[in-house]
């Protein structure tokens, strides 16, 4: 068995098209010894594949632009959450936007592209950063969700099915980001180009069981839900609510693929409010689709 390591952010739902290739088999079956890394820290991921601790990553998409546009090799070789799994939830008592006037909202990083799209979702209804709000970088959205239930943040995205169980217990919904975003890609699957070159085999092998987890999560909601409530320990009530929110609108890629639109719009809407005259803008310059067609013609 080849051994492999595979980083992902912190222990949340968007890892699941990873946890089914490893619980289902499918990285065995492809001769594959694979160990998923779960990494609070969001730019530690890009970091462990830039020094070789992990081969593979769900990584933060933005990070790896950024990668690229300081010379690295990071490359986006397929998806992950294509579309944005969010709702923008608040305490009881906020009762809309206005009300996030002097408030501090969660985000995962400054540097991540949900950072620019709270500033463009709030700008958009006359809130200015960091005049009218304050931005409390938390880390993944399990800090982000004990963070606003501790009052230490007053307002954040949350990702299924974590929107469900905060509703559940009292919090407020703002309004899903998605509805006026439809295409964010906001994780990726991720490589250093130069491992990828140098292990072809292992790469291809690697891809064949992520194209079959993929297919499998879109047929099999009992296997999804199942693994879910494994590695997240949710209740299955919730688990079954995320599985239909991720194929309901595609947020899961039923291809795998990197979704183009999605590259672009965290592009331009990052590039509203930071200074990267080196940052190509269309999403092709990041995104190398070779690996998943090569892989899929070997099926």
């Amino acid at each position: 068995m080849q051994p492999l390591t595979f980083a992902v952010v912190s222990r949340n739902y968007f890892n699941l098209p990873a946890w089914i290739a490893l619980h289902a088999g499918l990285f065995a079956a492809e001769g594959l010894a694979v160990t998923i890394d779960h990494i609070e820290g969001i730019e530690e991921v890009n970091d462990r594949l830039r020094d070789g601790r992990a081969q593979l990553a769900y990584g933060v998409t933005e990070h790896v632009i950024l990668d690229a546009e300081a010379g690295g090799r990071q490359r986006i070789i397929g998806g992950n959450v294509n579309k944005l799994p969010f709702s923008f939830i608040a305490r009881p008592g906020i009762a809309g936007y206005a009300d996030l006037r002097g408030k501090r909202i969660g985000v995962s990083s400054l540097r991540a592209g949900s950072s620019s799209l709270i500033i463009k979702l709030l700008a958009a209804r006359g809130l200015r950063w960091p005049e009218d709000y304050t931005l409390v970088p938390c880390g993944p959205i399990l800090a982000r969700w004990d963070m606003l239930r501790s009052g230490e943040i007053d307002a954040g995205l949350q990702g299924a099915p974590l929107d469900h169980i905060a509703l559940d217990e009292g919090f407020v919904s703002l309004g899903n980001p998605r509805d006026e975003v439809p295409d964010f890609q906001f994780t990726s699957l991720d490589v250093d180009a130069g491992w990828a070159d140098a292990n072809r085999d292992v790469m291809l092998r690697f891809c064949r069981a992520f194209l079959r987890a993929h297919s499998r999560f879109q047929a099999d909601q009992a296997t999804a839900s199942r693994i879910a409530m494994q590695e997240s320990g949710i209740a299955q009530k919730y688990a079954d609510r995320a599985w239909a929110d991720y194929v309901r609108d595609g947020i899961f890629p039923a291809d795998g693929e990197a979704s183009a639109a999605g590259v672009q719009a965290l592009i331009d809407t990052s590039a509203l409010i930071r200074d990267l005259p080196a940052r190509p803008r269309l999403a092709a310059d990041y995104i190398d689709r070779s690996w998943l067609a090569a892989a899929r013609a070997s099926l």
